[in-house]
């Protein structure tokens, strides 16, 4: 009888496994823990900081956070023999400590702390490298929900921002020290749109501790929009403008305000992705105008039921350079604020006056590891104008020459994601310089090492 009723009652009904923790996002702010008020949720030693209530009914909740990132750089022939040379390489250390307060449902305040150090590069610190001690991010949200389908956030303060593809806006991740901006900033969800709309100036780096302020020659406003457009598909439409004192071209210095008007039509349907940009630059250069342009496009195809789930890559970058160094007018296309590095960790080369062919492939060689190999080519899109990296320094003027290909870099990486928490990346890229950096010595081929590990909890 006992056997009789273990059999119609079946064996016993096992829970569902929590899902997984989200991974952790770029900009940290965008993080939301409330999940974690779940028992079974708390699968991570970290959860107990990442949710801490201070209230009885746990609307009013802190969540803390902490990035650690160790790097090591190795130049041969730094900037194609150019400038100070080291025989060894330098360090690079990367501290940042955020705390997000939410207030209720309506109000978030959040905080981050940035400490960015190096120790043995020969010339000194580049811009990007040192920043001791500093306030990174400090704002405010005032969250407005109107209905299911339509919500606003007001924010105000210090704070990061990422749009698109971050080819116009980013926070900077590659360098030691990330981009932020000091203003306002409005959100609105209507259904499947979102816009933000925002006045702002970028904040400076600088060495010491704590101070860091607005630049004062640089103030940066625009709106961009997204919404799918079929499934697996979507658009994005925004004007940016930005008003630079003392901006500096191969063409000359001088003040600048620089209108970008832009769409990006993009998907990740597996197993291919897209991505196609578009954006036209217009404005005045002291009294003269400015017409400027790029076009980038970014596909990819995995492979899944393949070996190692090979994903092909190719990407094809226009940027307009200026045709005449003797007519006023500005053809040199700027790219605001952008990620860095563009193409590639040594970031020799920057998206103004270029032409870039990249094809790359990533290999999975297990759950936790993959490794990628690609190639890039270089081609000036105007002989009247000279090279540019990432920050518009123009390493390599254009009136010495009439060669457009600038050159080649080949580079793999070897990437281990250990768990959520700790990741490790090396890097070695091979750049071979082209006839327009021959003819304006130094121009020699250069070689660029580099590892690091990142923890994130």
């Amino acid at each position: 009888m006992l056997l009789l009723l273990a059999f119609r009652r079946g064996p016993p009904q096992q829970s569902e496994a929590p899902p997984p923790p989200p991974p952790y996002r770029q900009l940290r702010y965008e993080e939301d823990y409330v999940y974690v008020r779940e028992e079974d949720r708390r699968t991570d030693p970290f959860d107990a900081l990442r949710y801490s209530p201070l209230s009885e009914s746990g609307e009013i909740w802190l969540s803390l956070g902490r990035e650690v990132r160790e790097r090591y750089e190795k130049f041969h022939n730094a900037n194609w023999g150019a400038g100070p040379q080291g025989a060894a390489g330098y360090f690079l250390q990367r501290y940042m400590t955020h705390a997000d307060l939410h207030l209720g449902e309506e109000f978030r305040l959040f905080a981050q702390l940035k400490s960015g150090l190096e120790d043995g590069r020969t010339g000194a610190p580049r811009v990007p490298d040192e920043d001791r001690l500093d306030l990174h991010q400090a704002f405010g949200d005032w969250w407005i929900r109107l209905d299911p389908d339509r919500s606003q956030t007001l924010r105000a303060g210090r704070q990061e921002m990422a749009y698109g593809s971050s080819r116009l806006a980013s926070p900077r991740e590659g360098p030691n020290v990330r981009q932020s901006f000091d203003g306002i900033r409005a959100i609105a969800h209507v259904e499947e749109w979102r816009a933000d709309v925002f006045l702002t100036r970028p904040v400076e780096t600088d060495p010491g501790v704590f101070d860091d302020g607005s630049d004062r020659d640089r103030v940066f406003w625009g709106t961009y929009a997204t919404t799918p457009v079929v499934e697996g598909r979507s658009l994005d439409l925004y004007y940016l403008g930005l008003d630079w004192e003392h901006a500096t071209f191969d063409q000359g210095t001088a003040d600048q305000t620089r209108h970008s008007g832009g769409a990006r039509l993009w998907g990740r349907p597996e197993p291919r992705g897209f991505n196609l940009e578009l954006v036209y630059q217009f404005g005045k250069f002291g009294p003269d105008r400015i017409s400027a342009w790029t076009i980038a496009s970014d596909t990819g195809l995995t492979l899944g039921d393949s070996p190692f789930e090979p994903r092909l890559g190719l990407k094809a970058d226009v940027a307009s350079g200026d045709t005449d160094p003797s007519d006023p007018d500005l053809g040199t296309f700027n790219a605001l604020f952008p990620k860095g590095p563009s193409f590639a960790e040594t970031d020799l080369v920057g998206p103004a006056n270029l032409y870039d062919l990249h094809s790359s492939l990533e290999l999975r060689l297990s759950a936790n590891a993959t490794r990628t190999a690609d190639a890039d080519f270089f081609w000036r899109t105007s002989r009247g104008d000279g090279t540019y990296s990432v920050s518009l320094n123009f390493p390599r003027p254009g009136n010495l020459s009439d060669e457009r290909y600038i050159g080649s870099q080949t580079a793999t990486a070897l990437a281990w994601t250990f768990d959520r928490n700790l990741a490790a990346t090396l890097y070695y890229a091979h750049f071979l310089a082209g006839p327009f950096l021959e003819e304006i010595p130094p121009g020699e081929d250069m070689d660029f090492v580099a590892t690091w590990v990142t923890f994130e909890f």
